[in-house]
């Protein structure tokens, strides 16, 4: 029998739970959804907040062709023949979906190959990642596309798909006549921690516990149903998601040992070391950056040590990393400073460069201004005319 987190999964948008802030009847999502004019998509989100079953109920709604691949076990040599016969034998009206499940674990070359399919319009590609885009999609691929970011499920939205479970006799739990303890459900709600597959899991594990019906669910039968999960959940890395966040916040506030502690349930957990020291690399300058400048030297050696290496001598590295990064003085006067030029940037597009310091090969260049009174080592702003008093360096925070 399937677990019950499929036998529920909804179907519809109305039976759809939570993501209002990409659902809702005001988005563009809802409305292409209900209009049927879907387009490529990016689903960048946690397990268990709905990136699969939001792009089945797409294809339902929509009545397109779907097509499901997970980049774990697909290649792409297998998925171009299936692409081509799509390109020569669609109908103009049709609507063929392909969604591609942890589309990060293709690599930027394997993923080239969705390019000509998606632009011709052959395909729509759903891709989902529980990893940044931007680091693990390439760039050709996300400006066809549209980037949606899931967040973790709320704890009434769990409470809604709970119970809805726990009623539905058809493919449910409704047959066990389910009721909780005091606590209980506000118990397994905490634990699921946001995940949707985590909460019906343990459901399921609890009710076939009692192996009864008119059953009455307490703390301690699910504390034992979410601990059995949660020893699979971990051994699969899944929970990466939740700990790095715990990670780079521990490194943040310079709590070694809180910082060392998650690096260890990474490492047990069998997490790229890879993913790790790359989120160091990002850590050290963004949140150290020029007050301790040798940082992302020291986190760019342990991104190569664990490139070279591997496990399991990498995670000497690794934490020899972590404690350097922990002890380090903290400053986001760069990043913020960036950040302001970028919004700069974003708000006014490309306005003009002082002509003092634009080059000037050829005569004509010279004669129209470029280059004329510049000094090498002028105090004065160099910044274009209408953000000439702007300051976005402010020295360290």
């Amino acid at each position: 029998m399937q677990p019950l987190a499929d036998r529920v999964r909804p179907k519809t948008l109305d039976e759809f739970v939570g993501q209002k802030q990409i659902l809702a009847l005001e988005k563009i999502l809802f409305k292409s959804i209900r209009s049927g004019q879907v387009f490529s998509m990016i689903f960048w989100g946690p397990p268990g907040s709905g990136k699969t079953t939001l792009a089945r109920v797409i294809a339902n709604e929509t009545k397109a062709r779907f097509l499901e691949f997970s980049a774990v076990n697909a290649k792409t040599s297998e998925l171009k023949p299936i692409f081509e016969d799509i390109r020569k034998t669609k109908k103009a009206t049709e609507r063929v979906i392909v969604f591609i499940d942890e589309i990060h674990r293709f690599s930027k070359a394997q993923q080239d190959a969705f390019l000509p399919y998606v632009e011709r319009g052959d395909i729509i590609l759903i891709g989902a990642t529980t990893e940044n885009p931007s680091f693990e999609v390439i760039g050709a691929l996300l400006s066809r596309t549209r980037v949606f970011v899931l967040e973790r499920l709320s704890n009434n939205d769990l409470k809604e798909i709970i119970n809805r479970a726990i009623k539905d006799k058809a493919v449910g739990l409704g047959e066990y006549k389910i009721n909780f303890d005091e606590g209980a459900l506000d118990y397994l709600i905490e634990g699921a921690n946001g995940d949707s597959r985590i909460a019906l899991n343990a459901l399921e594990i609890a009710a076939n516990s009692k192996g009864a019906k008119n059953i009455t669910l307490d703390v301690a039968t699910l504390q034992d149903a979410l601990q059995k999960r949660a020893l699979l959940y971990d051994r699969a890395g899944d929970e990466h998601y939740n700990t790095i966040s715990a990670f780079i916040k521990s490194m943040r506030a310079s709590n070694t040992d809180s910082a060392l502690y998650y690096l260890a349930r990474m490492v047990v957990a069998g997490e790229d070391p890879l993913f790790i020291a790359r989120r160091m690399v990002v850590f050290a300058s963004e949140d150290i950056g020029a007050a301790q400048p040798t940082a992302l030297v020291v986190a760019n050696a342990v991104f190569r040590a664990c490139e070279t290496i591997g496990y399991p001598e990498c995670q000497e590295n690794l934490a020899h990393g972590v404690v350097y990064l922990c002890k380090c003085k903290k400053d986001r006067s760069a990043y913020n400073a960036y950040f302001k030029a970028l919004d700069d940037v974003k708000k006014y597009g490309n306005l003009p460069i002082p002509l003092e310091i634009l080059n000037a090969p050829t005569a004509l260049m010279k004669n129209l201004g470029y280059g004329a009174n510049y000094k090498p080592y002028s105090t004065g702003s160099l910044l274009p005319e209408k953000l000439k008093d702007k300051k976005y360096y402010l020295g360290l925070e």
